[in-house]
C-alpha cells in the first residue's frame, strides 16, 4: 500500500485532550477503511504564520500512514467536514522516515545547518547598507 504523511491543524479552542481525541477519531476512521496509522505526534499549540477563521494559533497534529487512496480521500473528506479542523495537508512519500519528525526533534540535534564559525572575518560595517552616511 502506498505510504502518506499528513499534518492536520485544529482550532485552538480545544483542549489537548479534544485534539488528541481528534487524532484517534480519524486514525480509526482510517483503519475502518482498510489502512493503519503507523505513527502520530501531537506537536501542540503552535503559532501560525497567518490567521484561518480568526485563529492566529492551532493544534498541529502528525500522522503517518499506510493506507489505499480510497482510505486517505475518505479520511480527508471527512477532516474537511469537521467544524473543528482548520486545514488538513496530505502528501504520498516513498519511506517513512524513522524516529521522530523535525517538529518534535530538539534544535541541536537537527545539524542541518552548518557551523556559524565557518564566516571567517567580516570586519568593518555589519549592515550592508553602507558605512557613513554623512555627505
Amino acid at each position: 500500500m502506498p505510504l502518506y504523511e499528513h499534518v492536520m491543524i485544529a482550532r485552538q479552542d480545544l483542549s489537548n485532550t479534544q485534539a488528541e481525541g481528534l487524532i484517534e477519531h480519524f486514525s480509526t476512521v482510517l483503519t475502518d477503511n482498510g489502512g493503519k496509522v503507523v505513527e502520530h505526534e501531537y506537536w501542540g499549540v503552535k503559532t501560525m504564520a497567518y490567521k484561518i477563521n480568526k485563529n492566529r494559533k492551532g493544534h498541529y497534529a502528525f500522522l503517518k500512514t499506510d493506507a489505499p487512496s480510497s482510505a486517505v480521500q475518505e479520511m480527508e473528506r471527512l477532516m474537511r467536514l469537521h467544524d473543528d479542523v482548520m486545514r488538513v495537508l496530505t502528501i504520498k512519500v516513498e519511506e517513512h522516515t524513522d524516529g521522530p519528525s523535525v517538529q518534535m526533534q530538539k534544535r541541536d540535534d537537527r545539524g542541518d545547518r552548518p557551523d556559524r564559525g565557518d564566516r571567517g572575518d567580516r570586519g568593518g560595517d555589519r549592515g550592508g547598507f553602507g558605512g557613513d552616511r554623512r555627505r
